[in-house]
């Protein structure tokens, strides 16, 4: 930030230190939850069930690192015993972020664009609002679909390596795509929401709903009360409902999202539990 000072004009309002820019980003709804998690995904330590404990109640790994700072043991008691947690999950709350994009009159139009705006209608599948599973949630929820400020979340995910000298790294970002965007816009980088970041060496696996909860808990609320939203471009308040239209993901990112395993004979998407399968031996 220093560096940064000393390459602007005489009098620059930029921010001088790391706090004084969070001083001014906070405020805008930008704010990260961090979740203490147990290392082996067994659960995020939140809630009133789990948020005061020390260890997982599944598996009964401790919750925190030991301190390594003189040599005490397994004898020494109360907090002398804590450093960080072991593992954090970074979840970035979908419902302010929403509510900043309406309170801009460019985003908030934009945000109604697969209805009110002259799109055409032949057949072609141009824009997600074409396909026929759209048209479905439409007949079957008319109040949610009279509104085209509502909005149709697509979600993806799957694990990268952020270190390129470790091979067996895996991190796993969750991402949010917004569908009532124009289709040049929807995956722009500027529209694409991160909404938690599950960290590595190990993969999730199955257990990555464990990290979806807090996700899903807002989606329950975007869907059956809704909140209530400032549009800039109509000047009123509304209520603000939102769905999960669809996940796009690999294949064995899909699995784990549906739970299903080819280990388990399940591992088709479509079949489910139905699913009829058989070793090949050799």
């Amino acid at each position: 930030m220093d560096l940064l000072q000393d390459l602007l004009p005489e009098g620059s309002l930029v921010p001088r230190t790391v706090y004084e820019a969070k001083q001014v980003i906070c405020p805008l709804g930008l704010e990260v939850e961090k979740i203490h998690a147990c290392k082996n995904d067994c659960i995020l330590y939140r809630g009133e069930e789990y948020e005061n404990l020390d260890k997982c109640p599944i598996c009964g790994l401790d919750r925190f690192k030991r301190k390594r700072d003189g040599g005490y043991g397994d004898e020494c008691d109360g907090d002398n015993r804590k450093g960080g947690p072991k593992k954090v999950f970074w979840y970035f709350p979908i419902i302010p972020r929403l509510k900043r994009s309406f309170a801009n009159k460019k985003e908030s139009r934009l945000l109604r664009w697969h209805k009110e705006e002259h799109r055409e209608d032949d057949g072609l599948i141009r824009h997600p609002a074409d396909s026929i599973q759209w048209h479905n949630i439409d007949s079957r929820n008319k109040d949610f679909a009279a509104d085209p400020r509502n909005i149709r979340l697509c979600l993806s995910t799957d694990g990268m390596n952020p270190f390129m000298n470790n091979s067996i790294h895996s991190t796993w970002p969750i991402v949010l795509t917004i569908f009532n965007l124009p289709p040049w816009l929807c995956n722009k980088r500027k529209y694409i929401m991160l909404s938690g970041l599950i960290p590595g060496p190990d993969q999730p696996g199955n257990d990555i709903d464990t990290y979806l909860r807090p996700l899903l808990e807002d989606l329950k609320i975007l869907w059956s009360e809704g909140v209530e939203v400032w549009d800039e471009y109509k000047r009123e308040y509304f209520t603000l409902r939102a769905l999960l239209f669809c996940t796009v993901t690999d294949t064995p990112a899909g699995r784990n999202l549906s739970g299903q395993s080819k280990r388990q004979c399940a591992g088709c998407l479509h079949c489910l539990d139905e699913t009829e399968s058989r070793y090949i031996s050799n």
